[in-house]
């Protein structure tokens, strides 16, 4: 035998009850305990504190759900019970009314009177599913639990009396041939005054009786298909738990697992009854069991629930240090004014205790113990209460947690690399529960940061969000469509498109973007505001999100000292940013060591070469570079490894941006500035505090180049100029050598300067877009230390940006 109990959204229209009435008819069970249709005890309680207030909107709540429950009697019941159901349904809502009028005369609603209006709800939907079933032709009964479930008088939430439960119950005509639909959520006390058993009472109700009927199962039917490893609707990669533990599940309905109400599990718990969880709208799917002997999960924990709208009580002061019975005074304090303590830490100090209670609670609470410790106020001895709100509790929970070392760093690891602050932790001697509290904002992403070091710890997502669809970024773009299905099998990595933005329009999608689709994405989005669009991913607040600046703007920079405050990773191949005021720099790579959020910026030398990663690791090592001489620009370093006798520096340069080496304007380029920014990152790296202005930077061109008016008039003024050049060449020749632009960084100074490199110099070998760096110091001194290999081209950069991204996952949990 079983109790099936069906909630308000499986009761919640006629559909629905019809859904009902096929599954109990196809278990052959005769115990079915109803909730209220969905919504309805909510507009009871509206209805009843308007009237209490004289607000006359309680008779049009009246009218529609009188409205609404005679629409679903005529649904469900025909002939004499349809006319039964209508008569019967006049005198309660009558009566209801009636009370409804009374309270709104004397303006006044007592507990005791709200549980009675509140119990209409229960018997109405229990009469008229008592009612279908029977114009079903199955024989069924309508039973009102307030004659079989006896309580204290704690009104609104009341505690039940077992022994005098258990034996109406068991005295109860429960007969094998007709199914017995029962009112969940409300009984009676001993003098026959009615109470509710809380909000979510009707599980409870089941499970009072299964207990008291020593059932074989209890089944609570709900619009799920039953306890999920998380929230769905904060956490997209919930996924149902098959079996769970009846303390796991009391942990995780207490921290907000709404599938459940709390108390429900001792009745069944005490007689080792198991409870399943199932779905009203998809009765194949087995649910949820919750027994004593569920079979271990194959994660570390069994889930993560969370509880929203909470405050924080703080009570501290120095008389608290060794004085006994300040926990008992502050926790007491609380009890007497009926406030849930969700949570509670004290400092080994005892300098001060931390309460968690609900946030409805907060105002009273912090009143309660101004007035309990008011002599040591006066004293000083002890604070005000501070009253911290708009906070969340998170609750890691799992049996498996036990004498399990790392769970917890796994959690706060998780929450601190999204930036999500702790505010008070606390976790029993049992192991079975870690609870954090955090402010309210971050629930959802802390959420799915914990949940996806735990249940997905071998996938590593980032969701990413790209500036810049120039050549680097569109070319990214393409690698990632590339390797998606790569990266995923091999290295458990998944990168999530969320947005992308270029200078005219920008497009973001939490549910991701097919970075194969991306120009038909962007051609559908809005116009481009970047601070908007920084504004969004921010609100969006996702975990492990990070932002890609494949742009060569001035402006863009100026966003990241925000987003790595922010918790949000950056990767950029633009230099403007490393380059730009010292200050910047420093203020970004200092704030990246603080909080440890990766700022990536590779890329922004030697493209795909790895420079900087090298040069850091030679200073942290604690080598002494001695000098650093480096040929930093692809595009310069093309045009001169090329220039042979025959060939025209102008020539050169036009095959240079017809390849896509050179920006649009080829002077960007020719101008050195870009291969001296790189100099001046690497001087910066390095550890000297440079400017930009501290540079000797020697041209290339003479003034008139770039002072043409058009890039077509630049050609032609630069081909004037290849007599010039090619003399140079001619010299270097004459020495065996060739041109290379060199930057040299030694002594605190920084130069870059046309040289002739010859048979001895390490530059005289590079061929294409080479690009190379060569760091004499102590460690490599007589053999310097090269790093050599293509500077130049989207594909490279593109890459090296790619590999970033990649990296930054390998920091996630």
């Amino acid at each position: 035998m079983k109790v099936m109990k069906f909630g308000g959204t499986s009761v919640g229209s006629p559909e629905a009850v019809k859904r009902l009435i096929g599954i109990v008819k196809d278990s052959g069970e005769k115990l079915v305990v109803v909730s209220a249709f969905s919504g309805v005890t909510d507009s009871l309680i509206r209805a009843a504190k308007a009237a209490a207030t004289g607000d006359a909107a309680f008779k049009d709540i009246l009218t529609a759900l009188r409205k609404r429950h005679r629409l679903m009697a005529e649904t469900l019941t025909t002939g004499g019970y349809g006319t039964e159901t209508d008569a019967w349904l006049s005198e309660t809502l009558g009566e209801l009314g009636s009370m409804l009028l009374g309270i709104s005369l004397v303006r006044e609603l007592s507990v005791h009177s709200l549980d009675l209006i509140m119990s209409f709800g229960e018997r109405m939907s229990a009469f008229i599913i008592s009612r279908a079933f029977l114009s079903a032709g199955l024989e069924a009964e309508f039973t009102d639990a307030r004659d079989i479930v006896k309580t204290d008088e704690s009104y609104g939430c009341a505690a039940c009396k077992y022994d005098l439960t258990n034996t109406l119950v068991r005295a109860a005509l429960f007969g094998p041939d007709s199914i017995h639909v029962i009112t969940g959520f409300i009984a009676s006390s001993e003098k026959g005054d009615t109470t509710t058993l809380g909000r979510g009472g009707s599980d409870l109700t089941a499970s009072i009786l299964g207990a008291a009927l020593k059932v074989d199962e209890i089944e609570i039917w709900t619009d799920v298909d039953g306890i999920m490893t998380s929230d769905p609707r904060l956490v997209p990669e919930a996924f149902r738990i098959d079996e769970i533990t009846y303390e796991e599940a009391l942990e995780l309905s207490h921290f907000g697992a709404k599938v459940l109400h709390p108390p429900t599990v001792a009745p069944a718990m005490a007689q080792g009854i198991p409870i399943r969880i199932k779905n009203s709208f998809n009765p194949a799917c087995p649910g949820t069991l919750i027994t004593s002997s569920a079979a271990p999960s194959e994660y570390p924990v069994r889930g993560i629930a969370s509880i929203k709208r909470i405050a924080l009580i703080r009570v501290q002061g120095s008389g608290m240090v060794g004085s006994t019975g300040m926990a008992g005074r502050v926790l007491g304090c609380l009890s007497r004014i009926k406030a849930n303590v969700v949570l509670i830490t004290q400092a080994s100090s005892q300098h001060s205790i931390c309460c968690a209670v609900s946030h409805d609670d907060a105002e009273r609470s912090s009143q309660a113990l101004m007035s309990e410790f008011e002599l040591e106020m006066l004293a000083g001895a002890i604070e005000p209460p501070l009253v911290e709100t708009d906070r969340a509790i998170i609750a890691v929970v799992g049996e498996r947690m036990k004498r399990r070392t790392g769970i917890s760093g796994r959690v706060f690891h998780a929450l601190g690399r999204n930036g999500v602050n702790i505010i008070a932790i606390a976790q029993g001697s049992s192991e079975l529960n870690i609870s954090a509290v955090i402010n309210a904002a971050d629930e959802a992403k802390a959420l799915n940061a914990v949940h996806r070091a735990f249940f997905l710890s071998g996938i590593r997502s980032v969701n990413l969000f790209l500036v810049g669809t120039g050549l680097i970024g569109k070319t990214l773009l393409s690698q990632l469509a590339a390797q998606k299905e790569q990266l995923l099998s091999s290295l458990s990595v998944r990168i999530n498109l969320i947005g992308v933005a270029n200078s005219r329009r920008m497009v973001i999608d939490p549910a991701g973007i097919d970075p194969a689709l991306w120009k038909d994405a962007l051609d559908t989005g809005e116009a481009c505001d970047l601070g908007a669009y920084v504004d969004r991913m921010k609100k969006l607040n996702l975990p492990n999100t990070a932002f890609c600046d494949c742009t060569a703007s001035e402006n863009i920079p100026d966003f990241y000292l925000d987003l790595l405050n922010n918790a949000v990773t950056i990767v950029t191949p633009n230099k403007r940013a490393n380059a730009g005021p010292l200050k910047r720099y420093k203020d970004l790579v200092g704030m990246s060591r603080e909080t440890g959020i990766p700022y990536c910026y590779e890329t922004t030398v030697g493209a795909g070469l790895p420079i900087i990663g090298p040069l850091q690791d030679l200073v942290a090592s604690g080598d002494r570079i001695n000098r650093i001489e480096a040929v930093l620009s692809g595009t310069i370093s093309f045009i001169l490894n090329s220039f042979i006798e025959g060939r025209k520096f102008s020539e050169l340069v036009r095959e240079a941006k017809e390849r896509g080496y050179t920006e649009p304007d080829p002077r960007d380029d020719l101008s050195a500035m870009d291969a001296a920014r790189k100099a001046l990152i690497l001087a910066r790296e390095w550890g000297y505090d440079m400017h930009f202005e501290d540079m000797i930077i020697e041209p290339i061109l003479p003034k008139a180049c770039f002072e043409a008016p058009s890039v077509d008039a630049f050609f032609e003024i630069l081909a004037s100029f290849d007599a010039v050049m090619e003399e140079k060449r001619a010299e270097a020749a004459a020495q065996g050598g060739m041109l290379r632009y060199v930057a040299v960084i030694e002594g605190g100074k920084a130069s870059l300067r046309l040289r002739v490199a010859t048979e001895k110099d390490p530059f005289l070998n590079l061929v294409g877009t080479d690009n190379m760096v060569v760091f004499t110091t102590d460690r490599y001194n007589e053999l310097p230390l090269v790093v050599k290999g293509p500077g130049a081209g989207a594909a490279v950069t593109a890459g090296g940006v790619f590999a970033d991204i990649v990296k930054i996952a390998k920091t996630i949990v």
